[in-house]
């Protein structure tokens, strides 16, 4: 079963027979067959015809409609969908499930720091990456022993300093300075990439956890309200840095970000300006759909692994003795 991500801007999806035709202008991008569709998912502006998105839903087939930034502004679900049966299962995960699953998120999210910092170190040795590679694999060992998740949260902050002390060892572009992390506002233009591509990262995760039938208010590591989606804030974390790091890194060393001309100063912080989200969201895009291994060694999309994820982790909420492990880099 595959997923529809429609990206381009302006094309019209219409249906011939059983299959659905995606056009832009007279330009014929793809025919795809409705038996062989799981979900589509459609950035900016583009659309489908009444008569495909009938047979769409009346084939279980979910329907999502985002923003070019990944924000969801909504979702055409068929009437059988909805997360009720989903969300009592996941009510009823015990607290020991929950724990063994945060477990490996943050270890797992440490893990993958880690993997990238040692990729980095192959290239460009140094001192600081070499501590921060050390103090890693020991937070990792202790996030595997926690026994509370306030002291996962703990040891996930601890890993994320020591990370991203040794981040800035690994830009090469003189106009790109990056000491630490600040999030709000973020400080710099390193700061204002890292936070701009994990919003748009989390609204696309936070989407595909609802097309699964998933309720995005109850996870396991973070805890969950009216106005924080904590399932897309769990599943994030093993995506960070093989997706939104590694991107942001490429596109500085890259020389393609100007930090004169693609960022504004305002309120206290730096932000991309419009031709900087513009440049950021069309390589973001191309990122996600770039093959990378599976746990299997078979090779998928991005996108793609990100829905297999959040499929495994339905299963443990189907089956808490199948515990969830996160996606990790090799």
């Amino acid at each position: 079963m595959r997923t529809l991500y429609i990206s381009r801007q302006g094309c019209y999806i219409s249906l011939k027979a059983e299959t659905l035709i995606v056009k832009q202008g007279e330009t014929i991008h793809g025919e795809i067959q409705l038996p062989l569709l799981e979900q589509i998912l459609i950035f900016g502006k583009s659309q489908m015809t009444t008569e495909a998105i009938r047979s769409c839903l009346w084939r279980d087939i979910p329907i999502a409609y985002l923003s070019r930034m990944g924000y969801c502004y909504g979702r055409l679900m068929p009437i059988a969908r909805g997360y009720r049966q989903l969300s009592r299962y996941q009510q009823q995960l015990t607290t020991t499930d929950k724990l063994i699953v945060a477990q490996n998120i943050v270890a797992g999210k440490l893990k993958n720091s880690r993997t990238f910092l040692q990729r980095q170190q192959r290239r460009n040795p140094s001192t600081t990456t070499e501590m921060a590679i050390k103090s890693l694999a020991v937070l990792i060992q202790k996030a595997r022993e926690a026994e509370t998740t306030e002291r996962l949260m703990g040891l996930e902050g601890a890993g994320a300093a020591q990370y991203f002390s040794a981040f800035g060892e690994c830009l090469n572009h003189p106009n790109f300075i990056f000491l630490a992390r600040s999030r709000r506002p973020p400080g710099n233009p390193v700061n204002a990439m890292l936070s701009f591509g994990y919003q748009i990262l989390w609204n696309h995760i936070l989407t595909l956890i609802e097309i699964q039938g998933l309720d995005p208010y109850y996870a396991c590591l973070h805890q969950g309200t009216e106005r924080h989606a904590a399932l897309a804030s769990d599943l994030i974390e093993e995506f960070r840095a093989p997706i939104i790091d590694s991107l942001v890194l490429w596109l500085i060393n890259s020389k393609i970000m100007d930090d004169t001309q693609d960022f504004v100063y305002h309120d206290g912080g730096c932000y991309l300006n419009n031709h900087g989200r513009e440049k950021y969201i069309k390589y973001f895009l191309q990122k996600l759909e770039e093959d990378v291994q599976n746990q299997k060694g078979e090779n998928q999309p991005r996108w793609d692994l990100m829905t297999q994820q959040i499929k495994v982790f339905k299963e443990f909420v189907y089956q808490p003795s199948q515990v969830y492990q996160p996606y990790q880099i090799r």
